[in-house]
């Protein structure tokens, strides 16, 4: 294997074809070079911050998954990934295939026990929210790894820059882009248990001013129990433009639609339980690079529309069909704008502002003619919010060794009021290879619509969730940094989390949670590879599917034509259910992939999850399935 195929198959932001490799010994080129650029950008993030920042000199912990470690056992969501590689992460899950929403859905993603499931976790494309307007959490089936260049998750407070429901940390979808070749095609299928069938098809185009990346998704399961069935297909499309060396714009727009069957628990199984769900998301912006000046605007939406039958019981003779099923709609449309001023060397001021407009509507239909249901519960109506927002941010180098950061948020809500946010942080560089970072961050979440204007339980009178977190991080990267750890203490301290009491929602709920994450990785040679990370929570209040403790151990390895890996997960103490009737599960989940080149453009591939059988629940009465495999086919030209 010569030089130049080794650089190209360590690169971080890689091109589409991840898995070529030189046949022959080129002479470098200009594309070559600009990989060795890129490879170089390893540790610089854009979460943590409006521009490219070296995170070392950040003093916030992020964990950057590149589109490498995405797409390295083919899943089509980027989701099991993040659950194995990103400490004190936990996302839930419930069969081969599909998250679903409403009842007996899985996906939600939990931060060191702060839940995104109520909203507390913010899933960012591109940095721009993404969430459903009514309910304010993620939708999971709609987080795909083929739009996916790489994936930084902030796991502590990002309101100051990001607002409500980044009060426990962001996960931010960086959108691809190509950078080594002028076209790029790929495809990926695959096929294996319970009837599951993935396919995925993208198709890249790199000028000088023009570039453009579309791609295209469809996935389906019967999954393990009956009545769990799952389809979805999709597509992205982005477009970007350089008027110049200093203007770029960029459009991109994505559409999911997905239908899942709803089970219920296996003590009361449920029949005609079915969703119809259309996600999607677009965004027009446009950014400017000076020398001293950098920033950017967007405009851009995230809705969606669902439908949604509630079933019946099908252990029960007298249950019956139901003759209404409940429908919604959502958007939720925003602006943002930005500049940073980078006012002397190792000195950045960033001010910006944000608007966003929140819509919904929720309410029933008549099954059989279509025609709305009046109800009288307040289970159908319309709703929509507004959120406005002013922020400054400054990041100041004091010595070589020393870079301090503050910044504050005043953001204010139609309906709870005027809420300000401030964060505040010093990153220390004692040696070149080495950093320690301390924080202190506020978040905040503001209700959601379905909390104040929806069901039973709803109250108009809520105010917004509040915590702080403080942190202290010590990473480092010794000899030549074939070998990294690092490992992180935490407190969150919270108030005002919204409850349901007696049948109605009031900020009483705390959140008092402490932990240490551990992670490191170790490159043994050119081929092999070792990774881990490992999570321990204490929760003075109990979280549903927020394990105590989160292990993870990788080992790699790759070749220029063979790459195979075995992955082993450890879950103690994971809350299946809480309050009087407490339950834990615990499980011991090892994994493998392998694929094997067979000409410069086409490779097999294949995965086993759970290859130990083991019997477990994320979600109470939802066992998962034993040992599953994936097979097929991966071709780039």
């Amino acid at each position: 294997m010569n030089d130049t195929a080794r650089l190209l198959s360590s690169i971080i932001i890689s091109s589409l074809t991840t898995i070529s490799i030189c046949a022959e010994d080129p002479q470098p080129s200009a594309a070559d070079a600009d990989s060795v650029y890129r490879q170089n950008l390893e540790e610089v993030v854009v979460t943590g911050t409006r521009q490219q920042t070296d995170v070392r000199h950040l003093p916030m912990t992020l964990t950057i998954i590149n589109r490498e470690t995405l797409t390295r056992q083919n899943q089509p969501s980027i989701l099991p990934t993040l659950s194995s590689y990103v400490p004190g992460l936990f996302v839930t899950s419930r069969g081969m295939m599909g998250y679903g929403v409403s009842n007996g859905a899985a996906g939600g993603i939990s931060i060191r026990g702060v839940s995104g499931t109520a909203a507390q976790v913010m899933v960012l494309v591109d940095g721009q929210p993404q969430y459903n307007g009514i309910y304010g959490h993620p939708i999971a089936d709609n987080y795909q790894t083929m739009y996916a260049e790489r994936v930084e998750v902030l796991r502590q407070p990002a309101s100051v820059l990001y607002g409500s429901n980044a009060m426990g940390g962001v996960v931010n979808i960086v959108t691809r882009n190509t950078f080594t070749k002028k076209h790029q095609t790929d495809a990926v299928v695959g096929a294996g248990s319970y009837g599951t069938v993935q396919a995925e098809a993208s198709y890249a185009y790199h000028g000088s001013r023009l570039s453009a990346n579309v791609a295209a998704q469809y996935m389906r399961s019967d999954n393990h129990r009956p009545n769990m069935g799952f389809e979805q297909y999709g597509g992205f499309t982005k477009l970007g433009y350089s008027f110049s060396s200093h203007w770029e714009s960029t459009i991109d727009f994505n559409i999911t639609r997905s239908i899942s069957s709803y089970p219920g628990a296996e003590n009361a199984p449920m029949n005609e339980a079915d969703q119809w769900i259309t996600r999607g998301f677009a965004s027009v912006g446009v950014r400017n690079t000076y020398e001293k000046f950098s920033g950017g605007a967007s405009v851009y939406t995230s809705f969606g529309w669902h439908k949604i039958n509630d079933g019946y019981r099908a252990d029960q003779p007298s249950a019956s069909p139901q003759t209404r099923l409940f429908q919604s709609s959502d958007a939720l449309v925003g602006v943002s704008a930005y500049e940073n001023y980078n006012y002397c060397p190792g000195g950045r001021l960033t001010l910006g502002i944000d608007y966003q407009h929140i819509y919904g509507h929720a309410y029933y239909t008549n099954r059989e003619t279509g025609e709305e249901i009046a109800t009288q519960n307040k289970q159908s109506g319309k709703a929509h919010n507004n959120e406005t927002a002013a922020y400054a941010n400054i990041s100041q180098d004091i010595f070589r060794w020393l870079t301090i950061n503050c910044g504050i948020r005043l953001d204010h809500h139609t309906v709870t009021g005027t809420e300000w946010i401030p964060q505040a942080g010093i990153a220390i560089r004692p040696t070149s290879d080495s950093d320690i970072k301390l924080s202190l961050a506020k978040g905040f979440r503001n209700p959601t619509m379905r909390e104040m204007y929806l069901y039973p339980p709803s109250n108009e009178e809520l105010r917004p969730e509040r915590l702080m977190n403080y942190e202290i991080a010590w990473h480092h990267r010794p000899n030549n940094g074939s070998f990294s750890y690092g490992i992180n203490l935490f407190l969150i301290k919270g108030d005002n989390i919204i409850q349901t009491v007696e049948r109605k929602n009031v900020n009483t709920g705390e959140i008092n949670n402490k932990g240490i994450e551990v992670e490191a990785t170790w490159n043994a040679t050119k081929h092999l590879t070792f990774t881990t990370n490992h999570s321990f929570l204490n929760m003075k209040h109990h979280v549903l599917a927020a394990p105590e403790y989160k292990g993870f151990v990788a080992a790699g390895y790759t070749t220029a034509r063979w790459s195979a890996g075995l992955q082993l997960q450890q879950l103690a103490g994971l809350f299946t259910a809480v309050g009087e009737n407490e339950r834990k599960e615990c499980a011991t989940l090892l994994s493998a992939h392998a694929s094997v080149r067979l000409c410069k453009t086409v490779q097999l591939w294949a995965r086993g999850e759970n290859l130990l059988a083991q019997r477990y629940e994320i979600i109470e009465g939802y066992p998962m399935p034993r040992a599953t495999f994936m097979a097929g086919v991966k071709c780039s030209f």
